[in-house]
């Protein structure tokens, strides 16, 4: 009888319920409150879903999905030794949960972020920016808002590496964003991303207050003339140009700009068409679950509900409103230089939300004019972007890391 009485109490110790804290419940809300707006309003439900699901799994006490602590201080010889890191958390914390395996072998090693931007080139067409090289110094521009929100984090009292990972927020790429903290501030890592998923799908909220107050009526009327075709050879060219000349010139940026380049290579090439569509498909859903999945098991009571994080999601809104604004600027610049042939609304697509930010400007211009199209030239600055933010996560890697 005493042993059953004892087998019952002990049953109960080791349920969840039972060690359930404040904290747990908070981020297990938080988690469900992401899997909401991503089924319910579709908001990058792609990464949203899956990161708010295991934000879920990973604050139910016990359940051992996840171990292994997010950034742990390892033996200076093993921290760039996958195999002694994974063998050293084995012997200090046990064995590790599915979420520790996705996240030490998958996100921290960046197999996952390069896997990504791989695929993007797959899917990715530069050809509006080839036709018009000068809007590419647009998305170039929009890349001040990662240095304002770097600045201002740094006032606030973050340290350089952390700052630097909440600044890439700013170029509004998730995978650049897990990147280049998961490098410099993995301690970070689930608010930053989260951050940078969420605005991401609040570009058609974020970007048009900005846009009008900084342009007038007349501005965001203005017709540009049609973009010249782009031949084939051209669009082969780019993508090993530009990973060999960036790569040159920026080497801690190679990873992320060649495995875009060679994802951009297999799409124009025209002669690997079953890889370019794996990449652009079957490849990019599969590393979308594991990114989602190693992202929001980083999003832990313990780590997550601190004040850093909320100033990190104010940073975001700052980051993004003043890349917004910054591109804008510039491309009022840039309507001046021209005599008024740019629509300075193209320069908001320079914040490297693709096409999301394009398609923001383009409804703008059809609001003010029903004929005018200006989408293809808007996304000149919004794929330059993506490879602004890659190269501005390589000078912080190269600075900083």
């Amino acid at each position: 009888m005493v042993g059953l009485v004892e087998s019952i109490i002990t049953f109960f110790q080791g349920m969840g319920l039972m060690n359930l804290t404040a904290g747990n419940v908070i981020m297990i809300i938080v988690g469900l409150t992401l899997v909401y707006l991503a089924i319910r309003y579709e908001m990058e439900p792609l990464l949203l879903l899956p990161i708010g699901i295991s934000a879920v799994l990973v604050n139910i006490p016990l359940g051992h999905l996840a171990n292994w602590p997010i950034a742990p201080n390892l033996p200076e010889h093993i921290a760039d030794n996958i195999f002694a890191t994974l063998s050293y958390l084995n012997q200090q914390y046990g064995p590790p949960g599915i979420f520790d395996i996705i996240y030490y072998t998958l996100i921290r090693t960046e197999i996952v972020p390069l896997l990504i931007f791989f695929g993007l080139g797959a899917m990715t067409d530069f050809g509006p920016m080839i036709a018009d090289p000068k809007t590419a110094l647009m998305g170039a521009a929009a890349q001040i808002g990662v240095f304002i929100a770097m600045l201002t984090a740094l006032a606030l009292g973050f340290n350089l590496h952390q700052a630097a990972s909440i600044g890439i927020i700013g170029g509004a790429d998730g995978p650049t964003t897990i990147y280049l903290t998961t490098k410099l501030a993995p301690e970070i890592l689930g608010a930053t991303a989260v951050a940078a998923y969420s605005y991401m799908s609040l570009v058609p909220l974020i970007q048009p207050p900005i846009i009008r107050a900084l342009t007038s009526k007349e501005e965001r009327r203005i017709r540009m003339e049609q973009l010249r075709p782009v031949s084939k050879r051209e669009k082969i060219i780019f993508p090993i140009i530009s990973m060999i000349v960036i790569g040159l010139l920026v080497p801690s940026a190679a990873p992320l700009v060649g495995m875009l380049m060679i994802g951009n290579l297999f799409r124009e090439s025209g002669v690997v068409e079953r890889l370019s569509k794996a990449a652009q498909e079957e490849l990019m859903n599969i590393v979308t679950i594991f990114l989602g999945l190693g992202v929001g098991s980083t999003m832990r009571a313990d780590s997550f509900l601190t004040a850093q994080t909320l100033m990190i999601l104010g940073l975001g809104v700052v980051a993004f409103a003043s890349a917004t604004a910054g591109g804008v600027l510039f491309g009022k610049l840039m309507m001046k230089l021209s005599g008024g042939r740019i629509n300075p609304m193209i320069g908001a697509a320079g914040v490297s939300a693709v096409p999301m930010s394009a398609r923001v400007v383009q409804r703008m211009a059809s609001e003010e004019d029903p004929g005018n199209f200006i989408l293809m030239h808007a996304m000149g600055p919004n794929v330059a972007g993506v490879i602004g933010t890659a190269v501005a996560a390589g000078v912080f890697l190269a600075v900083l890391g």
